[in-house]
C-alpha cells in the first residue's frame, strides 16, 4: 500500500520522500540496507542522505565493533516530524482542554463516540471478506487516516498490524483515552480475534504494533 503523505512530504524527489518513509518505518537502517529495499546504489543513497541530513531531516550514530570504519546507522531528526501527516490542530487540544476543565467525563465521551463512528464506518468496508482480508482493509483504513500502516503476516498465522505514524500524537500524549480507544476499535471490528498491543510510541518505540490472532470457532453445542 502506498502511505498517506502530507502535502510537504509529497512535494520531496522520489528517492529522497522514499528514504524517509522507510526510516520512518523501520526506526533506523545503515545506507547499503536502505540502498537494497529502493533499489538503488549506496553511493547514491548516502548522497541523498547527507542532503537530508544538512536539513536535520536524518541523523546518524556511529557504533564500533572491532578494527576499520565504524558502522553508520540512520534515523529521522527531528524536522522530520513535521512531514508526516498530523490529523489534530492546535485547536484540538485546546477545545479538548475547555472540555475537560468544564467536565472530565466529557472527553471520555467524545473519545468514545468517536470509536464507535469509527467501527460503523469500517464494518461497512469489511462485510463479507475473510479474516486475512479484513485485516489488509483495516491497515489500508489506518493508512488512510494518516498512520502510515502496513501489515505482515508471521508464520505462525498471527498477523502484525504496524502505525509507523500517530496521527493524534499531540492529543495521546495528552489524554490517555485516545490510545485506548484505538485498541478497543481494533478489538470491536476483530471481534473473532485476540488483539494485542505489542509496541508502543508513547512508550519509546518507533511505532504502534498490534498482534492479531485469529480465534479457532467455538465447538459446536
Amino acid at each position: 500500500m502506498e502511505p498517506a503523505l502530507g502535502p510537504v512530504l509529497a512535494e520531496l524527489p522520489p528517492t529522497r520522500r522514499a528514504l524517509l518513509v522507510t526510516l520512518r518505518k523501520r526506526g533506523e537502517a545503515r545506507a547499503e540496507e536502505l540502498a537494497e529495499e529502493l533499489g538503488v546504489t549506496v553511493s547514491a543513497v548516502r548522497q541523498h542522505l547527507q542532503g537530508l541530513a544538512a536539513a536535520d531531516l536524518v541523523v546518524h550514530r556511529d557504533e564500533r565493533s572491532g578494527p576499520g570504519r565504524p558502522r553508520r546507522s540512520y534515523r529521522l531528526g527531528g524536522a522530520a516530524e513535521a512531514l508526516f501527516p498530523k490529523a489534530y490542530g492546535e485547536l484540538t487540544l485546546e477545545l479538548l482542554d475547555i472540555l475537560a476543565d468544564e467536565d472530565p467525563d466529557v472527553v471520555r465521551r467524545a473519545f468514545e463516540r468517536r470509536r464507535s463512528a469509527r467501527v460503523a464506518r469500517v464494518l461497512a468496508r469489511l462485510e463479507g471478506l475473510d479474516f486475512g482480508a479484513r485485516v489488509a482493509e483495516i491497515a489500508r483504513v489506518l493508512d488512510e487516516d494518516g498512520y502510515l500502516a502496513d501489515f505482515e503476516r508471521a508464520d505462525d498465522g498471527a498477523y502484525r498490524i504496524r502505525e509507523h505514524n500517530c496521527a493524534i500524537l499531540a492529543v495521546a500524549q495528552r489524554y490517555g483515552h485516545a490510545c485506548t480507544t484505538e485498541i478497543s476499535f481494533l478489538r470491536e471490528v476483530l471481534p473473532d480475534a485476540d488483539v494485542t498491543r505489542v509496541a508502543h510510541i508513547l512508550s519509546g518505540s518507533h511505532a504502534c504494533v498490534y498482534e492479531v490472532r485469529e480465534r479457532a470457532p467455538s465447538p459446536a453445542a
